[in-house]
């Protein structure tokens, strides 16, 4: 395990937007954006199959919580399916947590992810995705069809980390 948590310095959430706004003489802002990737880093391994993304997602589940409070994660990959960075989307109670459509798909835009994989916990053990877990899962892929991402996988993540894959099920 601290292998993994070795990576954890390494693939946190890489890149560094920068939004300024200039006044002008209309009543609009000019909104400038610019892209800053912070340098590679080789310990991060290509994602060829979802045991290779829980690997990457594991040591960013607060384990002193995992086992009572669902937690979203993000994972943003690019072209070449490696990662960009993890980002926690949101933290719930014990049966559920809001995830916000807009949110996720404004981060991969501005990440310039070409792929994301989806990730949250259930505190109860079950590996079993709930009617709001897929529910959820068709929003975002069908956000991400629009904005020519790929969704790759939704992974349910347990306490005593067993987990299931939805591109794995054929749930995708």
């Amino acid at each position: 395990m601290k292998k993994n948590l070795g990576l954890k310095k390494h693939i946190h959430f890489f890149l560094v937007i920068y939004i300024t706004m200039k006044t002008n003489h209309s009543l609009v802002q000019e909104i400038k954006l610019s892209y800053s990737p912070a340098k590679f880093s080789y310990e991060a391994k290509k994602i060829q199959c979802s045991e290779d993304a829980l690997k990457v997602l594991l040591p960013f589940y607060n384990q002193d919580t995992i086992a009572c409070q669902e937690e979203f994660l993000l994972l943003l990959l690019n072209k070449a399916n490696m990662p960009i960075g993890v980002i926690p989307i949101s933290k719930g109670g014990v049966s559920c947590t809001v995830v916000d459509v807009k949110l996720v798909m404004s981060i991969a835009l501005k990440s310039l992810a070409s792929s994301i994989i989806l990730s949250h916990n259930h505190p109860s053990c079950s590996t079993e995705p709930s009617e709001d877990d897929k529910k959820l899962t068709r929003k975002i892929k069908e956000a991400c069809e629009v904005m020519d991402i790929k969704l790759l996988d939704h992974l349910i993540v347990t306490p005593d980390n067993r987990y299931r894959s939805f591109a794995d099920m054929g749930e995708l």
